[in-house]
């Protein structure tokens, strides 16, 4: 596969992800996220903008996370986020600590 339809596969692939956590599954919380899988929307939104920012592109915290959460973000938690149970909080404080060595 040459490297511009990699490109454009990956694209894809990230667009469908956000799609699919903006529309399908805002009831996804990012806790759950990462203590599943180590990353949530958060994460996302900071990849987007360190990727943005290697390509001469600057943009701030706020529009990196409207592009992942495909609204402003303090809309996305007023309207989508729960309060954490006390598991869900030690879960992720577990997960942060196994993680924490192994970012990028």
């Amino acid at each position: 596969m040459d490297e511009a339809t990699r490109t454009r596969i990956e694209a894809a692939t990230f667009r469908r992800l956000l799609q699919h956590l903006m529309h399908d599954r805002p009831d996804a919380q990012n806790i759950d996220l990462m203590n599943l899988a180590g990353f949530c929307r958060n994460c996302l939104s900071r990849w987007y903008g360190e990727a943005a920012a290697e390509e001469g592109i600057t943009l701030d915290k706020e529009q990196s996370r409207e592009i992942v959460y495909g609204m402003p973000y303090d809309a996305w938690r007023a309207e989508h986020q729960r309060e954490a149970s006390a598991e869900q909080v030690k879960a992720f404080d577990q997960s942060f600590a196994e993680n924490v060595g192994k970012r990028d």
